[in-house]
């Protein structure tokens, strides 16, 4: 709810997501009623949820089996979209689930950026990723990795919290037991690849900064007032 531009952080999210053609539904997952009665008031649509927990993604299966016994419909992909993420563009969802459209195999897809500094490195609240040669994730971490000691030119990446994930499968996350990777690192995705399961990882082309702290806040009024 903290303000951006004078709306709050979640109106944006939400007017920018609704943009994207390929969503039939935009949907706020939430147990906080002030978040509600904004994003009502706002003409948006809210799922209520509990607020017993820990992840994400555990809110956002329990979101889609409202939202599927309200609409009467069974959804095939779902785009899980942190609050946090004020400057995301809708054409950040087409890039996310555009692999899963091309690949049925595909389970899960997180965007990836590139992380712009040192000071973003070694922020716990980025979320550092290394991936395969095949576009996967090896391991999630709130630490800077991989290790820059010895040199070499290796990527400095982070996860960037536009997650599709077919139906089903979001379902049966929510049936995996939660794993001691993923509590230690407190990311999601850590489940799944606990579990031997894949996650795949889409370079996107737009630069997002997400909100964590008051600061990042004033930094990201600045960046979002300079692109109007």
């Amino acid at each position: 709810m903290a303000r951006l531009l004078g709306k709050p952080m979640i109106g944006h999210v939400y007017d920018r997501v609704s943009q994207n053609a390929l969503l039939s539904a935009t949907v706020v997952a939430t147990c906080d009623e002030e978040i509600a009665d904004y994003v009502r008031t706002a003409g948006g649509r809210v799922v209520m949820t509990g607020s017993h927990h820990e992840r994400a993604s555990d809110r956002c299966a329990e979101a889609l089996e409202i939202v599927e016994k309200e609409d009467g419909l069974t959804y095939d992909i779902v785009v899980m979209v942190q609050g946090d993420e004020p400057m995301i563009r809708p054409e950040m969802i087409s890039e996310s689930v555009g692999p899963m459209i091309e690949d049925a195999g595909i389970q899960v897809v997180n965007l990836l950026g590139k992380i712009s500094s040192a000071e973003e490195f070694k922020d716990p609240n980025c979320i550092k990723v290394v991936c395969d040669r095949h576009g996967n994730a090896l391991y999630f971490s709130r630490e800077a990795i991989p290790s820059t000691r010895r040199g070499g030119n290796v990527p400095m990446l982070k996860q960037v919290c536009v997650i599709p994930f077919r139906r089903d499968f979001l379902l049966e996350y929510t049936r995996m037991t939660p794993t001691p990777l993923e509590i230690a690192e407190s990311v999601d995705m850590m489940r799944v690849l606990e579990h031997g399961l894949n996650v795949r990882m889409v370079p996107t082309e737009y630069h997002t900064e997400a909100v964590d702290t008051p600061a990042d806040l004033a930094r990201v009024e600045q960046l979002m007032a300079q692109s109007l």
